[in-house]
């Protein structure tokens, strides 16, 4: 016959490998001495404070460092060795992407498959995705001199140094673009309110 805390281990073995995690305050001790917490709807109250949008995270001291420097000043930390090519400055890259401010790590950007012709974005940013291998995700610490230097930009205050972390996802050519938006001219897309064909 099972025990009690047999099966709570046993329990808690099921509910970690279907995803799940039990409550932090149900240990073996608080079974063994008969305490069970109360169910988690009579723990805490509603709360009706409003969530203000659009969020604002703030990203940790640590992840607003970088290892490494170029000679330009850019600060730079490979998070994740890509294995395919690197962008060319006349490259647009597809990117995952996060950018807070150095100082307090405010999140003031942020975008998923955001395609950015590499040579239209400021200078620092442009140095470090030419720095990145296609699968690979980098962070990026620009000096404001590399960054908007003086000039104040939307939530971004003048003298601003920036962190972003990068993810590379796909990179295509001055060529390939061409090609692609010449196809969009002569196939433009369908969308749901074309008119239905007879």
């Amino acid at each position: 016959m099972n025990s009690p805390l047999r099966t709570l281990r046993l329990s808690t073995q099921c509910f970690l490998l279907a995803g799940l995690v039990l409550q932090p305050s149900l240990t073996e001790a608080t079974v063994r001495k008969g305490r069970m917490p109360p169910p988690a709807s009579r723990q805490a109250a509603p709360n009706t404070r409003i969530i203000p949008l659009p969020l604002a995270p703030i990203i940790p001291a640590a992840q607003r460092l970088c290892a490494s420097r170029t000679k330009s000043g850019l600060g730079y930390t490979i998070l994740r060795e890509g294995a395919g090519a690197k962008p060319g400055a006349t490259d647009t890259v597809m990117i995952n992407y996060i950018g807070y401010l150095a100082a307090n790590g405010a999140v003031f950007d942020q975008g998923m498959q955001s395609a950015l012709p590499v040579d239209k974005v400021i200078s620092g940013f442009s140095q470090g995705m030419q720095m990145a291998a296609r699968t690979g995700i980098i962070r990026l610490c620009i000096p404001a001199s590399l960054g908007y230097g003086a000039t104040a930009t939307g939530p971004i205050p003048a003298n601003s140094d920036l962190v972003f972390q990068v993810e590379l996802i796909d990179i295509k050519t001055a060529a390939e673009m061409t090609t692609i938006r010449m196809g969009e001219a002569t196939n433009p897309a369908t969308g749901n309110d074309a008119e239905p064909q007879k």
